[in-house]
């Protein structure tokens, strides 16, 4: 593992963290209708996204073991570059579903080190 892969991995493990304590009690409507909630939980996803980003950039080995890296910089690069285009359902079940996946391998990726 690239040296600077564990510190991206942590970035990665906090926004899930994150994402998940505040999402934990709330609504896709709240999601919608909280234009301050909504922000911060996509910032954390953009975080995530640029993470993974760096890691595939200088240790492409360590981003190959989560294998929807792709799709999740691509998710990062349409809330910065298709903000207007966001389906907040999709994002919302991104939260739901897909991030405790992803905490998951982070976890492990790091307890390998």
């Amino acid at each position: 593992m690239h040296p600077k892969s564990p510190k991206w991995l942590n970035d990665i493990l906090e926004a899930c963290d994150f994402i998940q304590k505040s999402t934990g009690s709330r609504t896709v409507a709240d999601y919608e209708h909280d234009r301050l909630f909504r922000s911060a939980i996509e910032r954390n996803f953009e975080i995530i996204g640029e993470a993974l980003n760096r890691i595939q950039k200088v240790d492409p080995e360590t981003a190959a073991r989560i294998p929807e890296y792709s799709a999740i910089i691509s998710f990062r690069n349409l809330l910065i570059h298709g903000y207007d285009i966001v389906d907040y359902s999709q994002v919302w079940h991104i939260v739901q579903s897909d991030v405790p996946n992803l905490r998951a391998k982070v976890v492990a990726l790091l307890k390998v080190e």
